[in-house]
């Protein structure tokens, strides 16, 4: 699909850009998280990408590695540190995914990418979603966000899939950039994201 492959080189080449611009944020952020967090800067996991392929998602870290008397890690709210509260109100924890999109593995546009862990949970429609690249915004994202339900996201994502284009894409583009300067839809109720997704 001609729609597909422009898409591709156009996320490329603006991920491309934007570390160039942003590079003097990137390092204060990573002083910071070093500073107050520690290391590692960069939080990697693993996450199924265009038709559930793994790759390597790559954030700033937000938590500490505390940990229980048992060695459990504690849940994410006591781990969750107000410097790691502004990078993800802010969305400013998610620029190091730039580099996922440089590398092909992600899309500006596109559902979020979710859990490994989900993949065999997922309804036959709901599967659809890894039919595109996942991405750092999308439709579902400027529908709620985070505070949606599971099912409301998934419904959004499918849509998205079966009416993707260009003009699709700016729209949610341009959305998001307003959703982020005024912080909407950072968490679920009660929740510091979402809560778990456990299947139908």
């Amino acid at each position: 699909m001609a729609y597909r492959h422009l898409k591709h080189l156009a996320d490329r080449c603006a991920a491309l850009l934007a570390l160039l611009l942003l590079a003097p944020l990137l390092v204060v952020v990573a002083l910071l998280v070093r500073w107050r967090l520690g290391s590692p800067v960069l939080f990697r996991q693993q996450r199924p990408g265009y038709r559930g392929r793994p790759f390597w998602l790559l954030k700033f870290r937000t938590m500490t590695g505390a940990r229980d008397t048992s060695g459990a890690l504690l849940p994410d709210a006591e781990r969750l540190t107000p410097l790691g509260r502004w990078l993800r109100s802010t969305s400013i924890d998610e620029l190091p995914g730039l580099l996922n999109i440089l590398r092909g593995e992600m899309s500006f546009i596109g559902p979020r990418p979710l859990l490994m862990q989900y993949l065999p949970l997922y309804s036959p429609e709901q599967v659809r979603r890894h039919n595109v690249a996942p991405g750092f915004s999308g439709w579902a994202q400027i529908n709620g966000r985070n505070a949606l339900s599971w099912e409301e996201k998934f419904c959004l994502d499918v849509w998205y899939v079966d009416h993707q284009s260009f003009r699709l894409d700016v729209r949610i583009f341009l959305i998001t950039i307003w959703k982020v300067i005024r912080r909407e839809g950072i968490s679920a109720a009660g929740e510091v994201t979402m809560p778990i997704f456990t299947g139908e």
